[in-house]
């Protein structure tokens, strides 16, 4: 696997996502963590150490008590001490892993009447991890004949102008596309370069990350478009980017006012489960990027984080058209990895009272990452952080180490749920190197 292990002082300055950040913009605290390795990473076996380094206003604070709690990676703590700071600095031993996976360290220190917190999560031999999750034996048969089912509804969408995101280098427009003969529809912006000509474009599907929301900031990859590419980029609940707050607050009631609800809709049955629409709304939304005149008709991408990772290598593993995937610290994958006793991946399920039943699991089999990626061939690039809560990554080295085509890693150990503007601009110049 090819790594590369960024620098870890400064990230913070780029910070795009929004779930958590290392260090808060404008905090009077700072905490640096040095484990005993420089890449985070250990043998299952080895002993793992963690020097902790703690300053206020760039002072390194003398003599306070750092707590701290250590687990498996999104597991109950298993140690529990405190150190205290000489310097601003002490030295915490994390122990051992017999079996490949992370530990993390969770840390606290308290001064006056303010808690603040920080973790760091090493890994042991993640390379070897493989996952709880089974591919079905009929998990192929499935899903071809749902694609086969999607295919009889002829392509249909609408495409207004929109002027607001057009500029002298692209030229923007709304889509609304049809799913399915219910009536059911998608919406995304669909970015062209200028005056863009036939069968001279690459083509990009960017799928989002979860909640109940429309698509927010369109413009944020608009250099896609001014490097040649068209971008499809898709919300998937049928959610109109231009509807007022007054429309949105109605319809997202329609949820129960559970941002992420949608991901337990009908997870008692594979044929029912809300998630079937949206793997195959990627699938169609290929369809539209396939039919586009100036589509180069040789490459297509899709590239997405979070949620819009997994939809990325869902995509990837379904669709042969695929040409090249991307995709930052996916969800959904290997869901039922609790049942191993270790992290299993966003949404976090079995975190949940009656979620472990035998009608769900069956289910989540069928929509799991772990089992698309088994069917990857196109190149995959994957970027995660090892201090993410929110898709750990246990599950993202599972997805990666599943994947037996052309692949490659860029690994950020600090990073929790974010990536930054230069990581994913590299994004855009590792898919230039994909290009027929």
């Amino acid at each position: 696997m090819k790594k590369i292990v960024s620098s870890f002082l400064f990230l913070f300055f780029l910070i795009l996502a929004v779930q958590a950040e290392n260090y808060p913009y404008r905090s009077d605290v700072l905490w640096v963590t040095v484990p005993s390795h420089a890449d985070w990473l250990y043998k299952t076996g080895e002993q793992a150490s963690v020097e902790v380094q703690f300053y206020k206003y760039g002072i390194p604070q003398d003599g306070v008590q750092v707590d701290y709690e250590i687990g498996g990676d999104m597991m109950p703590a298993d140690t529990r001490g405190s150190v205290k700071l000489k310097n601003g600095k002490a030295v915490i031993g994390l122990g051992t892993m017999k079996e490949p996976g992370f530990r993390d360290c969770r840390l606290t220190a308290r001064i006056g009447d303010k808690t603040y917190r920080h973790h760091v999560k090493v890994g042991f031999s993640p390379e070897k991890l493989r996952p709880y999750t089974q591919m079905p034996a009929d998990f192929a048969d499935f899903w071809e004949k749902n694609m086969a089912e999607l295919a009889k509804t002829p392509l249909k969408y609408t495409k207004e102008r929109v002027e607001e995101y057009c500029t002298d280098r692209m030229d923007c427009f709304l889509v609304k596309l049809q799913l399915n003969n219910r009536g059911q529809s998608i919406y995304g912006y669909l970015f062209y370069p200028k005056d863009a000509k036939p069968d001279s474009c690459p083509a990009v599907l960017c799928p989002p990350g979860a909640g109940i929301k429309t698509i927010k900031d369109p413009m944020r990859h608009r250099y896609y478009a001014e490097n040649g590419f068209i971008r499809f980029e898709i919300e998937i609940h049928g959610l109109n980017p231009t509807m007022t707050a007054e429309e949105f607050a109605e319809v997202s009631a329609a949820f129960n006012g559970k941002e992420n609800g949608y991901l337990t809709n009908g997870l008692d049955n594979r044929d029912n489960y809300y998630m079937k629409r949206v793997y195959l709304a990627c699938v169609r939304a290929i369809d539209l990027l396939a039919s586009l005149p100036e589509w180069d008709g040789k490459n297509m991408v899709v590239q997405g984080g979070s949620q819009g990772g997994a939809l990325a290598l869902v995509t990837a593993g379904l669709d042969k058209r695929v040409t090249a995937c991307v995709a930052n610290h996916p969800a959904l994958s290997d869901m039922a990895g609790y049942k191993a006793g270790r992290a299993g991946g966003y949404p976090h399920f079995f975190r949940k009272a009656g979620m472990d039943t035998p009608a769900k699991l069956e289910t989540m089999a069928y929509y799991d990452v772990v089992n698309f990626a088994r069917l990857i061939t196109a190149p995959v690039y994957m970027t995660w952080g090892y201090n993410d809560d929110v898709c750990p990554p246990t599950t993202s080295y599972i997805v990666y180490n599943l994947l037996s085509g052309p692949k490659e890693a860029l690994l950020t150990p600090i990073n929790e749920h974010w990536t930054s503007e230069d990581t994913e601009r590299g994004h855009l110049e590792w898919i230039k190197k994909q290009l027929k």
